[in-house]
């Protein structure tokens, strides 16, 4: 039986008399001094516990049905390839609400109404009629597709007539998007379109009881279509029929604590467990996806003209920071542009992937900086709320009136975050209508959905946002994109960097001129002649692809290889470096063809007052480098480590 503990096997229960509880069955079991929720993983005759130390079953839970065998499956599968115990993962896949021993009974899932479509269903362009064809090819079988479409291209027209012909097939069909943000506006199409179908939504921001009911009713069969972010690859379904993955490339499918899983991955191992089609969709595909659908392994279905009748993708051109000197931020060239747009009664976009007022708080008369106690990192400065915040460990305290060092009132902010640029905007812009989007702003429930149905209405000028915005929304109305402080991703030390800022201005850039407006990008840069703002002007991926793949392969980085990473953590300084020779010890003894490196401190050092190292492995085979896992992990499971946390983490997105 697997159950809600770090451990790597499954404990064994009595089942007595009158109790039936077979593989998938959840299970209420007396455990140390309290009760856990378990999922039976097996039933055998006889146990290797004497019988009077093994417990009995103390009840089936009758309100959660028996997983069947294929999700089980599933489970038993990402416990074995990420390394995690079978009753993490369980427990991960079932909703906080379902994993109570005591709770109040779930009321009956009822869908949201919705309101039909006020437009009717568009007409498919040639190419959307071609790669729709394309994704329904294999419909009785698994059959992986790469949509490669640009900004605009009409992706999600194709997503929709794939789910309508899984839907008069009888089958469910689950539709993954990276983030809560793109949830309403998608949602909101996909319950126009089938405003008769039981549509749910899984996604972290539910209540509690919201997201057991969609479980639920996903498990049932009563929702036909869920939307969800990556925790709904892992919920059960009666019959699934189809698997759509947005934005395939975006980082926010790796889960980065606990099972770190890769939904867009688990998808398509789902997929081809159940032998159904699964489309992965997205104008800036990651490099492992691209290389599968140029190899074969994956068909390819293109989009390469906007899917509106006139829009055309955007003019960009950089803004060479050095001669235009930005002012809070902003340069000249910038301003003006914006008021260009405000005069037409257009519409602009000024994205700045920092949220806060300023990244630090500065004093100019002896150089200290806020620093967070708890993490190598420095506490952001939130004006309006005078705090300085950790976005890291959530750390919170008043801005000092005097420098905490040499008691000096010069303190200065340094840096943008889109509260400033929001403040400056306000100043330069008399009288625009401007509207910020980031965590902060949009904490209150529905919060989010109230400012994009203003944008969408013509109430807002200008928008200031992080990457909540750079993709997945669709404003008609937009037509500048301004694009600030993007320097600092280009020399980064993680080999995805190019990859992911790449992925991320294509994204932004492509909200400008999806109707017929013509629309142009500025981006401010000091390197207003580096080749990876060409790449983007050019709006041609698949040169950058194949490029970027050329530099993967000499360098040995995936898809060329495969990774695995050790990470350790503790309060004791020097612990994570010690457990982690030790464990490139280990590893060098199991030997095969896999590379150990030595042990590095981790990008951010310290992380709420623990001391963070880890260690990589890289193998040019994934078998080799699962079987490496496994005996590696057995082993530093079997010698323990007191003051030491430790993970694996296998694929990692980032080092």
């Amino acid at each position: 039986m697997a159950l809600d503990v770090p451990i790597d096997e499954a404990f064994d229960f009595r089942l007595d008399d009158g109790l039936a509880a077979g593989p998938g069955t959840w299970v209420v079991v007396p455990f140390g001094r309290g009760r856990k929720v378990g999922l039976v993983v097996a039933c055998a005759d006889a146990s290797a516990i004497a019988p009077e130390r093994l417990k009995a079953v103390e009840r089936v839970v009758e309100d959660i049905p028996a997983l069947a065998e294929a999700d089980l499956e599933l489970l038993r599968f990402c416990a074995a390839y990420y390394q995690r115990p079978l009753g993490e993962v369980a427990a991960a896949s079932l909703p906080p609400r379902l994993r109570q021993v005591s709770r109040r009974p779930l009321r009956e899932w009822k869908p949201k109404p919705a309101r039909p479509a006020a437009e009717p269903m568009p007409a498919l362009t040639q190419d959307q009629a071609q790669a729709l064809a394309t994704c329904l090819a294999g419909r009785e079988r698994f059959h992986p597709v790469l949509l490669h479409g640009i900004t605009g291209s009409g992706k999600t027209e194709v997503y929709l007539r794939l789910i309508e012909d899984t839907l008069a097939r009888g089958r469910q069909a689950l539709f993954l998007v990276p983030e809560i943000g793109l949830t309403p506006q998608l949602e909101a199409r996909v319950r126009g379109r089938f405003a008769e179908v039981p549509v749910a939504s899984a996604h972290s921001g539910l209540a509690q009881g919201e997201r057991a009911q969609a479980w639920l009713a996903a498990q049932s069969g009563r929702a036909r279509i869920v939307l969800g972010t990556r925790l709904a690859v892992l919920m059960p379904f009666r019959d699934l029929g189809a698997i759509v993955v947005d934005e395939e490339h975006d980082p926010s499918y790796k889960q980065q604590e606990g099972l770190r899983y890769s939904a867009r991955d688990v998808a398509v191992r789902r997929a081809q467990a159940l032998g159904i089609p699964v489309v992965l969709g997205s104008a800036t595909p990651s490099l492992e996806t691209w290389a599968n659908a140029r190899e074969g392994r994956y068909a390819l279905a293109s989009l390469p003209e906007r899917a509106h009748a006139g829009a055309a993708l955007p003019a960009v051109r950089t803004i060479d920071t050095r001669a235009d000197r930005p002012h809070e931020g902003l340069s000249s060239a910038l301003v003006r542009a914006l008021r260009e747009r405000i005069a037409r009664r257009e519409q602009s976009l000024v994205f700045v992937n920092r949220r806060g007022f300023s990244p630090v708080l500065f004093c100019r008369a002896c150089t200290w900086h806020s620093t967070c106690t708890r993490c190598s990192a420095n506490l952001v400065l939130h004006q309006k709320a005078r705090e300085l915040r950790c976005h890291h460990c959530g750390h919170r305290e008043a801005v000092p009136a005097r420098c905490p060092a040499c008691g000096s009132a010069d303190l200065a902010p340094v840096g943008q975050g889109t509260q400033r640029v929001e403040d400056a905007l306000r100043g330069v812009l008399e009288g625009a209508r401007i509207e910020r989007i980031d965590r902060d702003s949009t904490a209150r429930k529905g919060a989010l959905e109230e400012v994009l149905d203003r944008v969408r209405a013509g109430e807002v000028d200008v928008l200031v946002g992080t990457q909540m915005l750079a993709k997945g929304h669709d404003y008609p109305r937009l037509t500048l994109v301004g694009v600030l402080d993007s320097d600092s991703a280009l020399f980064s030390a993680d080999f995805r960097a190019a990859e992911r800022l790449h992925a991320q201005l294509v994204q932004v850039s492509g909200r400008a001129g999806r109707a017929d407006q013509p629309g142009e990008v500025l981006i401010q840069t000091d390197f207003p002649h580096h080749p990876l703002y060409a790449a983007v002007a050019r709006h041609d991926y698949v040169r950058f692809a194949e490029e970027a793949l050329e530099e993967r392969r000499i360098a040995g980085f995936p898809p060329f290889a495969h990774l695995a990473l050790l990470r350790a953590e503790s309060k004791k300084s020097g612990e994570p470096q010690s457990f982690l020779r030790e464990a490139a010890r280990e590893a060098r003894a199991i030997g095969g063809p896999v590379e150990v490196f030595d042990p590095v401190a981790a990008a951010l050092e310290r992380k709420a007052g623990f001391e963070r190292a880890q260690l990589l492995v890289r193998a040019q085979a994934r078998a080799a480098l699962q079987r490496f896992l496994a005996d590696w992990r057995a082993r530093l499971v079997e010698r323990g480590a007191r003051n030491v946390r430790w993970s694996l983490d296998v694929d990692p997105q980032e080092l």
